[in-house]
């Protein structure tokens, strides 16, 4: 039986506040608030033997795994990044209702088996499709033991490409780590 372990870990606060406004390709910085929540789970993660740390192109992504990973070597995945909201980008949630009312209740009813195609954004099969891509790469590529700082849509995507059932709309939160295990042939929510 083989076991493979993987650490999805959702990056911290950012400076553009991401836990009110939605930054997908929005490059915004950690907050001072968001490098404490990566020390914390790198304090988490200290007693695991983890051989190979992921992190998107997006400052808050690899800057939360140099602290996470306490300054070891940091793959870079650019197909890892966060959706693109197109206009949305960067506004809180009753911006986008007073913006768009009716793309915003769409979005609200939309499942991950219907996506959602954002304004001026990505459509959500150019999403998914990128995410899976990435994510077989991530498992091919990579040691018997990954930690990725990623964010909140792509670690859904992935847990979804793993074959791992919805873990909920307002997770994962931020700092938040979730630990996955192969078990034979498949993946599980540890």
């Amino acid at each position: 039986m083989t076991i493979r372990r993987l650490f999805l870990i959702r990056h911290g606060e950012t400076a553009g506040e991401s836990s009110i406004r939605y930054h997908g390709r929005n490059d915004v910085p950690l907050s001072a608030v968001g490098r404490e929540q990566m020390r914390r789970a790198g304090w988490v993660l200290s007693a695991e033997v983890i051989d190979t740390w992921v992190a998107s192109t997006l400052h808050r992504s690899w800057e939360g795994a140099r602290i996470v990973s306490q300054q070891a070597a940091v793959r870079i995945e650019p197909a890892l990044q966060e959706v693109d909201f197109g206009r949305w980008e960067g506004h809180t949630l009753p911006e986008i209702e007073a913006m768009d009312p009716q793309l915003s209740a769409a979005w609200r009813s939309a499942t991950p088996a219907t996506g959602f195609d954002y304004p001026g954004g990505e459509t959500a099969a150019d999403f998914e499709r990128r995410i899976f891509s990435g994510t077989d790469r991530l498992i091919a590529e990579t040691g018997p033991c990954t930690a990725a700082v990623l964010h909140k849509g792509v670690m859904r995507k992935v847990l979804r490409s793993l074959g791992i059932g919805d873990i909920g709309r307002d997770r994962p939160e931020l700092g938040e780590i979730l630990r996955i295990g192969r078990i034979g042939g498949g993946w599980r929510l540890l």
